[in-house]
């Protein structure tokens, strides 16, 4: 493999052209979320300055944070349906991307459920509840716009439909076939460039009708039931019902991917291991022989109408929150919620340590 098909990816070192598209690997593993693979997770880049993200699954956040974006620029999450490894990281996007430095509300967008329970906008309200004591304790403490959280749920049976338009975007929906109703897969067209991303999916006729035409095709790539059976010590009849009733197995992505016909497929949802990687290859290979990526964490497709070019990203583990591009609101102090008596009775005196301190940054700064 030569030089140039096997160069690198620095992030924040290049411009992404302004008919560009880059693509990015931060979540490629299983619902066992590990260090070498997180849970679903992709981040689409656009040269018009957009940036989407494709389901935030456990893990995935530290992986969305190493490309060094400012949390103002991730504010838009479009989610394919509720399990943990698809949404196991919007707590951590969302407070988390407050505390580094987002100013306004994160937006997500994803499909109703058979049930109103069951749907995203009661998920995202009942994290809302379950998070009230971290949300109130910030408030007044940090500026509050970025505690914000906002949903936008659509009828999940809506059949190549558009959810999202703006800035010449255009993000549509379509079912998918996954464990339980609720769930859907994407595409995004910009420039006259077309992402598709099938979430979680049995092969079915929506995903071959709509991803056609795509120019990075994604879709689930689950191991066999074999290997199920060998990696968890599942019984046959689990191993089978997980691999085949629930996610979509090597060959029949395959069989998918021959019928789209993308620019490049990209298998993922797999542990791409030296002892497993092959065995999944193999069974693509058998009913598919078009541009493959078979998907790890940190990868890279800078796509544009000329090439599509693949590369490993190298990020720093130690990374800091972008700079927002905007500058803060300060707190309110009237949101802030006072400690009780009780509490401020066990307040140890340092005065004499702090204040110094404190009045010294308040001359600084002018805070006086």
């Amino acid at each position: 493999m030569g030089a140039q098909s096997r160069d690198m990816y620095y992030p924040g070192t290049e411009q992404l052209g302004a008919d560009e598209m880059r693509v990015v690997s931060c979540g490629t593993g299983m619902p066992a979320s590990r260090r070498s693979q997180a849970a679903t997770c992709w981040l689409v880049q656009l040269g018009n300055g957009d940036n989407f993200v494709f389901d935030i699954g456990t893990g995935s956040a530290a992986n969305l944070a190493s490309f060094e974006i400012p949390y103002d620029l991730l504010d838009r999450v479009f989610l394919t349906h509720l399990h943990q490894d698809h949404i196991g990281d919007l707590v951590a996007l969302w407070i988390g991307g407050w505390t580094g430095g987002r100013h306004g509300p994160l937006h997500v967008w994803g499909p109703s459920g058979d049930t109103p329970e069951r749907g995203t906008q009661h998920m995202v309200e009942s994290l809302k509840s379950a998070l009230t004591w971290d949300t109130t304790s910030r408030r007044g403490v940090i500026p509050s716009g970025g505690g914000e959280i906002e949903v936008e749920e659509f009828d999940y049976t809506q059949v190549n439909e558009v959810v999202y338009e703006q800035n010449g975007v255009t993000i549509r929906s379509w079912p998918a076939i996954h464990a339980f109703d609720g769930c859907i897969s994407y595409s995004l067209e910009w420039n006259g460039l077309k992402f598709v991303f099938g979430g979680d999916t049995l092969p079915n006729k929506w995903y071959v009708e709509y991803a056609k035409g795509a120019d990075l095709a994604i879709h689930e790539c689950f191991m066999s039931p074999p290997l199920m059976m060998e990696k968890y010590g599942f019984s046959p009849q689990a191993a089978l019902n997980v691999a085949t009733e629930v996610h979509t197995v090597p060959a029949a992505f395959g069989d998918v991917m021959s019928r789209v016909k993308p620019r490049m497929a990209v298998a993922f949802h797999f542990f791409n291991d030296f002892d497993t990687r092959y065995e999944v290859y193999e069974g693509v290979r058998s009913s598919y022989d078009g541009p493959l990526t078979m998907a790890t964490d940190l990868l890279v497709w800078n796509v544009s109408k000329d090439e599509i070019r693949v590369r490993e990203a190298i990020v720093d583990d130690a990374v800091w929150p972008a700079p927002s591009p905007t500058p803060p609101d300060e707190p309110d102090p009237s949101e802030r919620v006072p400690f009780s008596d009780f509490i401020v009775g066990g307040r140890l005196d340092v005065s004499e340590t702090l204040d110094p301190l404190v009045n010294s940054f308040k001359r600084e700064h002018g805070l006086d």
